[in-house]
């Protein structure tokens, strides 16, 4: 499971040719690199990944929450190439 993430710092690596995208935690990068290349048909040159860890507490009510550990990959794309859903529309 390869989801892309969208957020002003995402779209202004992918103007530098890095890509975010959310992965499952337990994808390691050679699996998360042949599923991008898979999917996008692109060349991946590199992957960075980052994980950030569960939570559990307490909101303001006073009611318990808890978020799930999760992993961030960031794809490095062969130069020239790039991932046409991370273009920004023109307004």
């Amino acid at each position: 499971m390869i989801k892309p993430i969208f957020t002003e710092k995402s779209l202004k690596a992918a103007k530098l040719g890095n890509y975010t995208f959310r992965v499952e935690p337990r994808m390691d990068k050679k699996k998360i690199a042949a599923e991008v290349a898979e999917i996008f048909g692109v060349t991946v040159t590199g992957v960075r990944t980052i994980k950030t860890g569960g939570e559990k507490g307490r909101n303001a009510r006073g009611r318990n929450f808890s978020v799930k550990a999760s992993k961030k990959a960031i794809i490095t794309l062969k130069e020239g190439e790039k991932i046409d859903i991370f273009e920004e529309g023109k307004k």
